[in-house]
């Protein structure tokens, strides 16, 4: 079969079992079963034999294990003591509990490297306060979902892992080069903050103190250890990036049980169940995903797309708003995990031919896909916000659309300038960041 023909069974297939609402990590393995069947060279106990041969890397280890630390971060009430330094940092600014939203995401970000864990947590604690203070629901449902996509995108971050693990790429890089448009995005949404705050009048808190701050700053200051031991310890090449998910977790369980004395022994196991479930779902679409990738790039459909790509002519940064794009819409209808694995391993080739660095592609990667998380009919971030601030998700569509609309403008800034995205890391690591 021509590798056209193969391309339209496996994505015909897979839009029409997502369409009748069968679970994303079923439908990617369901749909290179004709393919199996129809090609005379291949089997479908392939499927299996792939599937299991993407579970044997150690990198991938670190998913179930920083899906944990995020989990002891929240029962541990890490959440509270950031929301007090952000108050202390930003609440007297106009509309200063949605600035404060930002900027605990933002910091929360660093310590959990999952937006879902972010939008749950915070959002639990910040919605009804927002709610209560006279902020619209819809405005406050909207911020929290928007700013807790930067889980993923401030280090340390699962995606990263997952992209760097899968393409051979530093990690530690993919950290670094991460902080930059992290900041930006964080800048953005605080922006979009101020304006709303001003043309709706929303409450402002009193300046905090300077002491005050200070024993804010005090109290997070060892839950914002985390990002320092687990970046610093992955760039300064101490421990690999699966290593660092355990002392993630060693770390935050000491804080929980030990120093804040605030997660009892009888909620562990819940805690590790919650974990390992999330965990399963996971890594099962990162099989099934796999598989899928293995069958486009046996019938060279990657090669295929790099030569209709080369004929239209784009150039670096053409490609890259075309990969952001292709990341932007397949996000808005599958989870970021098997979207890496597919279309991040197709459009690879495509973006090494015009010369792009692969920490540049895998960070506009990244971000395109941190925006499906807020965006129908997947929007993972916006459902969960939306279910605590109890409102439907329509009622938050438009508030969520001009926050997004300067985050795309950050985006357009990543694409345009990735000088300035790998100035960091090519600061840090010199050695290994040409």
């Amino acid at each position: 079969m021509a590798p056209g023909e193969v391309a339209a069974i496996l994505f015909g297939v897979f839009a029409v079992l997502v369409i009748l609402r069968v679970p994303v990590a079923f439908a990617l393995g369901l749909a290179v079963v004709p393919v199996f069947f129809i090609e005379e060279r291949l089997t479908p106990v392939l499927l299996l034999r792939e599937m299991f041969k993407s579970y044997n890397a150690f990198v991938l280890l670190a998913v179930p294990f920083f899906l944990l630390a995020a989990n002891l971060m929240n029962a541990a009430g890490i959440t509270d003591r950031l929301i007090r330094l952000a108050r202390a940092m930003v609440g007297h600014l106009p509309g200063g509990l949605g600035h404060v939203n930002v900027v605990v995401s933002m910091l929360f970000a660093g310590i959990s490297g999952s937006s879902t864990a972010d939008a749950a947590g915070i959002g639990s604690l910040l919605i009804p306060q927002m709610k209560k203070q006279g902020y619209d629901a819809p405005f406050a449902v909207a911020i929290t979902a928007c700013s807790s996509v930067m889980g993923v995108i401030i280090p340390p971050s699962i995606l990263m892992v997952v992209w760097g693990g899968l393409m051979s790429v530093s990690i530690g890089g993919l950290f670094l080069a991460g902080v930059v448009p992290g900041v930006l995005i964080a800048g953005s949404q605080m922006l979009t903050v101020y304006i709303y705050a001003r043309r709706r009048g929303y409450p402002v808190y009193a300046r905090s103190t300077l002491i005050e701050l200070m024993v804010a700053a005090a109290s997070a200051s060892l839950a914002l250890m985390t990002p320092l031991i687990i970046v610093g310890g992955i760039v300064g090449g101490f421990f690999t990036p699966t290593e660092a998910s355990v002392v993630a977790v060693v770390y935050s369980l000491i804080l929980g049980t030990v120093i804040y004395r605030s997660v009892a022994l009888p909620a562990l196991p819940g805690i590790l169940y919650d974990s390992a479930r999330f965990a399963a779902i996971s890594l099962f679409c990162i099989g099934t995903a796999s598989a899928f990738g293995w069958c486009l790039a046996f019938f060279k459909i990657p090669a295929a797309l790099v030569g209709q790509i080369e004929a239209m002519g784009l150039g670096l940064i053409g490609t890259g708003i075309m990969c952001a794009l292709a990341f932007l819409i397949i996000g808005m209808f599958i989870d970021a995990i098997p979207a890496i694995i597919i279309l991040g391993t197709v459009l690879f080739p495509v973006t090494q031919h015009v010369g792009m660095h692969p920490i540049h592609f895998a960070i506009i990667g990244v971000i395109s896909l941190a925006f499906g998380l807020v965006t129908p009919p997947y929007g993972l971030c916006l459902l969960i916000a939306a279910a605590i601030g109890r409102i439907r998700v329509i009622d938050a569509l438009r508030d969520v659309a001009i926050i997004l609309l300067p985050m795309i403008f950050v985006l357009g800034i990543v694409i345009a300038l990735p000088d300035a995205i790998l100035s960091l890391p090519r600061w840090v690591m010199p050695r290994f960041i040409n």
